[in-house]
This record gives structure tokens, C-alpha cells and sequence, in this order.
């Protein structure tokens, strides 16, 4: 490294640190990606700007990245990071490979002036030519711009020790430009969507008079407690307040800042009528966002019976302070919460105490422990909230998923995000604390108990793990009958009514004798076992979360047993006394209790209390509206009559479908289940009853297996293998039906919302030109003067969707939008490559040049080639060929694009006097034959092939858009031109240039000596070259130069057949 002192350079040894270097080459990535240890991750910005400025100076990139070495070996001296070694062996091999070379490059005498040159330099053309930028972008540089300035002036002073110029001080330009710098980038800090300090009040959406007053209701910060030393800065406002007292992290704050301004703004904006202040933040906006925030925390404290902590003061000037403190208390909460978002009622927990501290310390009210003003509990120290609120309970579940996925676990054994979340479902978490007690039970890790063959914990002691609190998952085949429990008991009692109607007559009438309805009546008796089999099995299968559930579960499981016993008993001992002269069990237990008088009414009572939770059931069935208030309620009465039903859970309430919605179940499901039960009846139940009573008539003379039926009369082993593959038909067809009745449905309702009518890419092709039309009149909402379609079915079924025609550019523009965020879409996630996307893409923002309506290319591929092929030996006249071209839409749509895009592109590139008319004379013309249809018969088109092809060349150079390329730009647009005046326009061209200039092409008598060396499109400002940077240019070209090139191979896109099907 060298240094200029007393006018000499000289040469000394290059600097270089000893240091215990290691093998390996990491590679030069790693500092191109800034991936550096997690130790020494302060050097990242300082190889960022290194990376950022080599190309511009690669000395002073050399520089900062010895000044990253340096640093690193201030931080970590020993190397005993994990990866430090290599990162800082890697990064000496590449300083002393890159040592000399940048010695040669550099500027300046001596490291120290190379720097503070380089710094002048950046600031002037990187911040000084920003300032007062309207852009995003710009602003965005600007910010970053500000950053690497701070970065470099650190280098600058490192240099400068070490290196010290002439004056041994840095020049007083450069610090008072450094003073500047300090100050813009505390304020010019990134941002999301909203740029937030003093100097970008330009910016276009800060404009927003909505934006403007929710930032002026947020900077409202009159009459809040501000701690003694906190740091006074510019514009502070209500969230700086919240992370001063509670200990929130910056970046946080930051984020949910922008978060809740954009929410009241948004709905600010929306406002009917508009508010009369538009810069004074309306209080409908604030209320309303409010509303939503806080839903479920209103509803959670209504569950558990507590007062919600959003207390409001009395004087109504500052209300709206405190809602928008409430408001940003809770999105800063969300915003740090990590993966306790999966948790909401735990965050509603900490929510509820901490807003009821902010509400103490704004009210000024005094702990009764510390006679002080109450403060946070948890304080505001740096982060604070995330080490001392977040990280406990994180902690708690990442040590229960470790059990589970270290230990082959039960799942009645290890917690997950629901399990914890449900705890927060009862009051009894309010046992937790706050500040939360470390030793509460919430916190507990199970114990390591012994388990028994079954997998059950063999308890030993009391442990204070609390478990799961309301499910445990139990794998049975048990859970097929326990999860349609109601369906497998319908099919049962339908069963039993079947063969009760067979056996006696066959008839459906026959349900009206006597008899016949009293046999039918014994069903309720089966209901009442298969009700107590259910009880017993919910007992079950909830026996390991006996540890964690509350009494009143407990006692809810006990009662439905005890309950299903009695009406056990109880039904088959009233069912006895309906019979005069009972048979089989009814004669026992009428021959055990007594013979009595008979007494139906006995009966049909027992059955209508038996029934009665279920009539209530049916009832709140068939009105869903009382249902879910009922659910939603909190009244004790309610609670008690939904407890018998249904465990009390704080999610799943209230959520039901509409009326309609359930009507159209119930009919298809009564249709459906109609339908199976009279086709079993009459192929399946009936057609054995006669088979099956000659069975039994036939007496038994010899019966082998007498050891097993030693005093059987009838052949029930026959009966048993005749009916035991129907029953079992029977129970198993329903699926069978429902595919059938779903296909149908299903079929009608495809049919009514039209569904799969493009099932193809062919199909696609031929109907993307109704697609916008389709877009814009189901999607986009209408004025009242327009909507007067037709409706109903019909209009469904038949109606049809006009293609957009050629000049209607609005609507495709609206539907461009969501085509392009669909095909972006699939870009994103890999199902298409970038060829397949830029052929599906429709630009987004439409040429007002060309004034056509532009297709994706992929259905314009192979177009223009096919036109130039039927162009080259057509022998008609232009009618016919016209007519031939028209015929398909998307081809007279890319002939027409090109050519105007071949118009445009050459008259914005000719910008000499002379060719400028030339040009415009040859359009002049060819304008003027196509509107006589006079251009096949008096021009050779068949020369088309090789314009096309010298424009294609011409099109590739714009691309790459190089200025050591501009003399083949001149070459090409002479050999464009002499294409067209010897081969296309051969009369028209020499008669109307000779006429318009007295000249022809390639000659002249009156030119001057000088004037016969220039050729036309070679002088200086003939051909506007390079094009300027702008992304519409570079869509233009991409487009133009696929719609030249394409073959038919592109109309296949997408070809991942998951995109092509979406």
C-alpha cells in the first residue's frame, strides 16, 4: 500500500495482519452473498458496500473489505466462532490477491485522498442528485444511498489512522458532510409502503389526505407520561410511547406503525357519507377498525366471564388517543408474538393484562404494594417484551414438540400449539399471573413415568404437567361407529322396521294394523341399547384426558352412561304392558314384574321423554339463527341445556350454516337416503322374508353340528349365510349411492355455473377472446343504469360471451390485470419457466401508439409467419386475402400489431431531417394502398420474407441496446431501405422520391464533394441509438420479437400439466 508524503509516493510493504490461517478456500461467494458468521455479523453492511462499489473503484472495495478484516478480528481475535476460521482465511486470500491490482487503479497518491475523493464523489452524484425525490424508487435509493455513506466515512476514518494524509485530519467538508449524513439516516430509514419522516411529506401516497390523518391522530401524544431519560426525536408518536414503557422491539414498531395507519385509512376512505375534514382522522373509520381488531377479544372475555380492559376516559378529547393506543398495544403484541399467533387466546390473555396496565398508568392509579404510580410489569427496557413474555412460553412449546419428536409418543403424552391454546379456554388460567409465576403450572414439563403394556403413564406421584385439557386422539377402529354414530344407528333402526313390514305382509300399509305399529314401536328399545353402547364408547375413548378434565366433563361422561342404563330398563318394561298376551322377552319381563294391566299410553310417555333432547335437537336444527345465539350466549340456563349435549368449547360456537344452505342438505340427503332404504326394501330386505320362513318351517332331522346347537329346531346357519352378505351390502351401498346422487348433482350444478367448458388449451385458444368480456361482466360491478342482464337458470345455461372486439382496449386492460397476477403466479411457484410466462403475459399497460388490442403471444405464435407465407405467392386480390386473413381473428390482429409496431419503432428511431421524410413518404404510401386495396397488385410482397428478417436482426441489436452496435443499426436501416425501394417498392418508391427530393437513391448530379461521403442513416443525429432505459421499451421488444420468431411448438404453454389444468 502506498502513501504520498513531502510530494514522494512510495511503496511500502503491503499491510497484512499474522494471523493463524487454516486451509481451505471458502470461494469469493461469500462475500458477493454477505453471508458471514453469526458472530461477525457486523461486517455485513461493510462487504455489502464493498460488493456495491467495486465496480466503480475497486481500490476503495479493497479497502473496506481490510476494514471488515480488521473488525473481524476485533470481535472475534481467537477465531472461535463457528465458521470465523475459514471466513477470515478466505477473505486474507482474497485481499492479498487483489492488493496490487488495485494499487494500480487508484486515483489518487495514497490511500487516505482515494478515499476522501471517492467519498465527495458519492455524495454528490448518489444523495446531493436525490434530494427532494418524489419516486419510490428513488427514495429508496436515497436511503440506501445514506447507509453506504455512513459505511464509507467509517472506512474513510480507519484509513486515515493508519494512513494519515499531509494535514493529518480529515478535511472540514468531508465532516461537516458526515454531520449531514449521521443526521438523514436516523431519519431516512427503509420502510414498507409508507415513507414516515419529515422529508418525504412529497412522497404521492403521503398525499393522501386519509394517510395524512391517521399519521396526525398517531402523533398525538399530548399528556402521556414520557419516562425522565427517554430520547427526545422528531415527530414521536404514539407507538414510540407504547415500545418506550412495555420494551417492544424498534423493527416492530416500524412495521405495525405502517400496519395500522394503512387500516385506518383504508377504511377512512371508504367512509358514505365522506367525512366533512378529510386531514382529521373520522371517528365511524376508527370505531369500525376497532370493532374488528378487538372481536375476538370481546368475545373471549364474554366466554370466561371477565371485563374486557379497553376502559375509555370520560373527556372526549381524548378518546380517540386511547382507542389508538388499545389499537397499537395489540398489533405490537401480534406483531412480536412470533409463533404465538397460532395461540390467539393466549395472546387475548396477554393482551387483557397488559391494556389494563396501560389503563393504570394513564389513569395514574397507585399499587397497592409499592405505594407507586403502577408501571408494566415486565418494564421497558430494550426488548423486553420478547425475552420476558414471548420466550417462556415459546420455550414451553418447543420443549413439547422436542419430547414428541424425540420420544415415540402417545398423543396423550406431549402438547401441541392447541393443546396449550385450549388452557387459556377457562378462567382457571388467570392462575398463571402476571407477571407470569415460572413455576406455574403452565409451564410444568412432564415427568419421565414408567408406562404400562397399553402405553398408559403408571402415575407415581402428583405431576403438576397439566396435560391435554379437552382431546386426546386415540387410534380404534371404534372411531368408524363413534364418528357416525347417528348414521350407523338410523341404518339399524331403518333395518329393524324393514324386516318388521316384510315379515308381516310386505306391505307399507301394513304399518297401520295394530300390531304391526306395536312390533314397529320395539325400535326405541334398540335405540336406547345403541345409545348406551355410544355413551360407553365416548367413555372410553376419552379415558386418557381423565387427568385434565374439569369435574363438570367428568360428570357430563358419568350421567350419559347412568342415563342410557336407566331408559335400558326402562323402555323394555313399558314396552311389556302393551301387550295383552306378550311373546319372547316381553312375556319374561311382564312374568318377572307382574302380570298388570295393560297400559300403552305408559309406553309412548316413555318414549316422548326419551325423545325429547332429540325433538329439541331437530328443532334448533331446522332454525340455525336461534341455534347459534343460543351457542353464542353466556346465560347459565343455556350453559346448562348445552352442556348435556355438547362439551363447552370457546371455538365452534355459533358457526353454522345459513337456512338455504342447510334445506338444500337436508333434501339431498333425504332424497338420497329415501332412494337406498327402497331399493334395499324391495331387492334386498323383501324378496328373503319367504325363502327365509320356509327355512325355518323345515324341521331339522339330523344336525351334525349338535355340539354347538344341541337344541336347535331350524337351520339358522342357512339363514345366517343367506342374510349375512345382504346386511352387509346394505350397510356399505350408501356410498355407492352417493357417488351416483353427487356425480348428478354435481353434473346439473357444473352445468349451471358452467363449469369445465374450457377443458382444453385448444378450447382456450379459441375462447380467450370472450374471456375479458366473461371477466368484466361477472367481476367488475356495474352501474344500476347497466344492469339489466337476464338471469335465472336460462340466462346461465345459454348465455353466451361477445369476443372484444379490436378497438375495445378498456375492457382487456382490466382483465389484463388479473390474467397476468394468475400467469405471475405460476411463475412463482415453478409450474411455468420465464419462456412460457412471457408468452402467456398480455402487457400490462396497453401502447397508445398502436391503439390494438394485444393478445398473449402464445395465441399469436406462428401468425405472422403463416401471413407472410400466404402473402408470398398469392395471385388474387387484396379483398380475397383480407377476407383469408380475417378469418381468424388473432391473425388479423398480429398483422395489424406488427406493422404498427414496425411503424412506430422506425419512426422513433429516424430522427434526421432527410430520412425523416423519407420514411414518412414510404408510410404515406403504403397507408394509402392499403385503403384503396390496392397494396398486393402494386407492390412485390414477396420480398416481405426478407424485411422481415433484416427487422428481426435489427430488433436483437436494440435489445441488447450497446453503442458500439450503432454502425450495424446504420447498416441494417440502409439494407431495410434498399430492400423496400428495389424489391417491394420499386415504381411507387423512385417515382415519388425523384418527384418529392429531385434526387433518386444512389445518386446525384447537384451533391456536393463533402455531401457524397455521408449516406443516408450514417450522419451524425440520423438514428436516435442506444434507446433510452425503459421497461416499456424493453416489453415492446421482447413482445415484437416473439411474435416474429414463434412457431406453433409455443401455443402449447403452459406445458406443466398442473398449470395447464388451473
Amino acid at each position: 500500500m502506498s502513501s504520498s508524503r513531502g510530494g514522494q509516493e512510495q511503496q511500502p510493504t503491503p499491510r497484512r495482519l499474522l494471523r493463524t490461517q487454516t486451509t481451505g478456500n471458502l470461494g469469493e461467494s461469500i462475500f458477493n452473498s454477505e453471508l458471514v458468521p453469526s458472530s461477525l455479523v457486523e461486517i455485513a453492511p461493510i462487504l455489502r458496500v464493498a460488493n456495491e462499489v467495486e465496480a466503480t473503484n475497486p481500490r476503495v472495495a479493497y479497502l473496506c473489505r481490510f476494514h471488515a478484516f480488521e473488525k473481524a478480528h476485533r470481535l472475534d481475535p481467537t477465531s472461535s466462532g463457528r465458521g470465523v476460521r475459514q471466513f477470515k482465511t478466505a477473505l486474507l486470500q482474497r485481499l492479498e490477491r487483489d492488493d496490487q491490482p488495485t494499487q494500480r487503479e487508484r486515483r489518487q497518491k495514497g490511500d487516505a485522498k482515494e478515499m476522501q475523493s471517492f467519498y465527495k464523489h458519492y455524495y454528490r452524484k448518489y444523495i446531493e442528485a436525490l434530494q427532494n425525490v418524489a419516486d419510490k424508487a428513488d427514495r429508496a435509493r436515497l436511503t440506501k444511498a445514506y447507509q453506504t455513506a455512513a459505511v464509507l466515512f467509517e472506512v474513510l476514518q480507519a484509513v486515515n489512522e493508519n494512513q494519515p494524509i499531509d494535514s493529518g485530519a480529515i478535511d472540514s467538508d468531508i465532516l461537516e458532510t458526515h454531520i449531514k449524513v449521521e443526521e438523514k439516516k436516523k431519519i431516512y430509514v427503509p420502510y414498507n409502503v409508507l415513507p414516515l419522516d419529515p422529508d418525504s411529506a412529497n412522497q404521492a401516497i403521503m398525499r393522501y389526505p386519509e394517510i395524512q390523518a391517521a399519521v396526525n391522530a398517531l402523533r398525538n401524544t399530548r399528556g402521556l407520561p414520557w419516562s425522565k431519560d427517554h430520547e427526545k426525536k422528531l415527530d414521536k408518536d404514539l407507538l414510540d410511547w407504547l415500545q418506550a414503557m412495555f420494551g417492544f422491539q424498534k423493527d416492530n414498531v416500524a412495521n405495525q406503525r405502517e400496519h395500522l395507519i394503512l387500516l385506518l385509512a383504508n377504511v377512512h376512505i371508504r367512509q358514505v357519507p365522506k367525512p366533512d375534514q378529510q386531514a382529521k382522522l373520522d371517528d365511524r373509520a376508527l370505531n369500525l377498525v376497532m370493532k374488528k381488531l378487538f372481536r375476538n377479544y370481546k368475545k373471549w372475555c364474554k366466554y370466561l366471564e371477565r371485563k374486557s380492559s379497553l376502559w375509555l376516559p370520560t373527556i372526549q378529547q381524548e378518546v380517540q388517543q386511547r382507542k389508538l393506543l388499545y389499537m397499537g398495544l395489540y398489533l405490537l403484541i401480534w406483531g412480536e408474538a412470533a409463533n404465538l399467533r397460532f395461540m390467539p387466546e393466549c395472546l387475548c390473555y396477554i393482551y387483557h393484562h397488559m391494556a389494563f396496565e396501560l389503563y393504570s398508568m394513564l389513569a395514574g392509579n397507585v399499587s397497592p404494594t409499592t405505594g407507586e404510580n403502577i408501571k408494566p410489569a415486565y418494564g421497558g427496557d430494550e426488548e423486553a417484551f420478547l425475552k420476558k413474555v414471548v420466550t417462556p412460553i415459546y420455550e414451553t412449546i418447543a420443549k413439547e414438540a422436542e419430547t414428541g419428536k424425540r420420544e415415540k409418543s402417545k398423543h396423550s403424552q406431549w402438547r401441541n400449539y392447541d393443546d396449550l391454546n385450549e388452557y387459556f379456554w377457562s378462567a382457571d388460567c388467570f392462575r398463571l399471573g402476571w407477571p407470569m409465576r415460572a413455576d406455574a403450572d403452565f409451564f410444568c414439563q412432564p415427568r419421565k413415568h414408567p408406562f404400562d403394556k397399553n402405553g398408559e403413564i403408571i402415575t407415581t406421584g402428583r405431576d403438576r404437567w397439566i396435560g391435554k385439557t379437552n382431546f386426546v386422539e386415540i387410534r380404534s377402529f371404534w372411531h368408524v361407529f363413534r364418528s357416525f354414530d347417528r348414521l350407523w344407528a338410523f341404518f339399524i333402526l331403518a333395518l329393524q322396521v324393514m324386516i318388521i313390514l316384510a315379515w308381516n305382509g310386505g306391505s307399507l300399509s301394513d304399518i297401520f294394523d295394530d300390531g304391526v305399529f306395536k312390533k314397529v314401536l320395539s325400535i326405541f328399545i334398540t335405540a336406547a341399547v345403541l345409545k348406551l353402547g355410544q355413551a360407553v364408547l365416548d367413555a372410553i375413548l376419552s379415558w386418557k384426558a381423565r387427568m385434565s378434565m374439569s369435574f363438570a366433563v367428568k360428570l357430563r361422561y358419568i350421567l350419559k352412561v347412568v342415563s342410557a342404563a336407566v331408559w335400558v330398563v326402562v323402555l323394555p318394561v313399558t314396552y311389556a304392558y302393551t301387550w295383552e298376551n306378550p311373546t319372547g322377552l316381553a312375556k319374561t319381563i311382564k312374568s318377572w314384574l307382574g302380570n298388570g294391566q295393560n297400559q300403552p299410553s305408559l309406553y309412548i310417555l316413555a318414549v316422548v321423554i326419551y325423545l325429547s333432547p332429540n325433538m329439541l335437537s331437530a328443532l334448533l336444527f331446522l332454525f340455525p339463527f336461534v341455534r347459534r345465539f343460543l351457542e353464542s350466549s353466556t346465560y347459565k340456563i343455556v350453559f346448562l341445556m348445552l352442556w348435556w349435549s355438547q362439551p363447552s368449547l370457546f371455538v365452534g360456537r355459533g358457526m353454522h350454516e345459513s337456512a338455504f344452505s342447510l334445506f338444500m342438505y337436508t333434501i339431498f340427503w333425504v332424497i338420497l337416503i329415501v332412494t337406498k332404504l327402497i331399493f334395499s326394501y324391495y331387492i334386498e330386505i323383501k324378496p328373503l322374508v319367504n325363502p327365509t320362513k320356509d327355512i325355518m318351517r323345515t324341521p331339522i332331522s339330523t344336525f351334525k353340528w349338535h355340539e354347538f346347537f344341541p337344541h336347535a329346531k331350524n337351520n339358522i346357519g342357512v339363514v345366517v349365510a343367506l342374510w349375512a352378505p345382504i346386511i352387509l351390502v346394505y350397510f356399505m351401498d350408501t356410498q355407492i349411492w352417493y357417488a351416483i346422487f353427487s356425480t348428478l348433482v354435481g353434473g346439473i350444478y357444473g352445468a349451471y355455473r358452467r363449469l369445465g367448458e374450457i377443458r382444453t388449451l385448444g378450447m382456450l385458444r379459441s375462447r380467450f377472446g370472450a374471456l375479458p368480456t366473461a371477466f368484466n361482466t361477472r367481476l367488475i360491478p356495474k352501474e344500476k343504469s347497466e344492469s339489466s342482464e337476464k338471469k335465472g337458470l336460462k340466462a346461465s345455461l345459454y348465455s353466451a360471451f361477445a369476443k372484444v372486439p379490436s378497438s375495445n382496449m378498456e375492457e382487456t386492460a382490466k382483465f389484463a390485470q388479473m390474467w397476468n397476477e394468475i400467469i405471475t403466479s405460476f411463475r412463482d411457484e415453478d409450474l411455468i419457466n420465464n419462456r412460457e410466462m412471457n408468452l402467456l403475459l398480455v402487457p400490462y399497460s396497453a401502447d397508445q401508439d398502436l391503439n390494438v388490442v394485444q393478445w398473449p403471444p402464445f395465441l399469436l405464435a406462428s401468425k405472422i409467419p403463416i401471413a407472410l407465407d400466404m402473402a408470398k405467392g398469392y395471385t388474387g386480390n387484396d379483398h380475397d386475402l383480407e377476407k383469408r386473413i380475417k378469418r381468424d381473428n388473432y391473425m388479423a390482429c398480429a398483422v395489424e400489431e406488427c406493422y404498427l409496431s414496425f411503424k412506430n419503432i422506425i419512426t422513433y428511431l429516424v430522427t434526421g431531417s432527410h430520412e425523416k421524410e423519407i420514411i414518412k413518404d414510404i408510410f404515406d404510401v403504403v397507408d394509402k394502398l392499403i385503403r384503396d386495396g390496392t397494396l398486393i397488385r402494386d407492390l412485390k410482397i414477396s420480398a416481405l420474407h426478407a424485411l422481415s428478417n433484416k427487422f428481426v436482426d435489427l430488433i436483437n441489436i436494440l435489445m441488447e441496446n450497446k453503442q458500439e452496435y450503432k454502425d450495424k443499426v446504420v447498416l441494417l436501416f440502409q439494407d431495410m431501405l434498399e430492400v423496400v425501394s428495389r424489391d417491394i417498392m420499386v415504381e411507387q418508391f423512385s417515382s415519388h422520391l425523384e418527384s418529392s427530393h429531385g434526387v433518386s437513391y444512389g445518386r446525384s448530379e447537384n451533391m456536393k464533394p463533402s455531401d457524397k461521403q455521408i449516406q443516408l442513416f450514417a450522419s451524425l443525429g440520423a438514428i436516435r441509438f442506444p434507446l433510452p432505459d425503459s421497461v416499456d421499451w424493453t416489453e415492446k421488444l421482447k413482445r415484437l420479437i416473439l411474435l416474429l420468431t414463434e412457431k406453433e411448438s409455443a401455443m402449447d404453454v403452459p406445458a406443466n400439466l398442473e398449470a395447464a389444468d388451473d
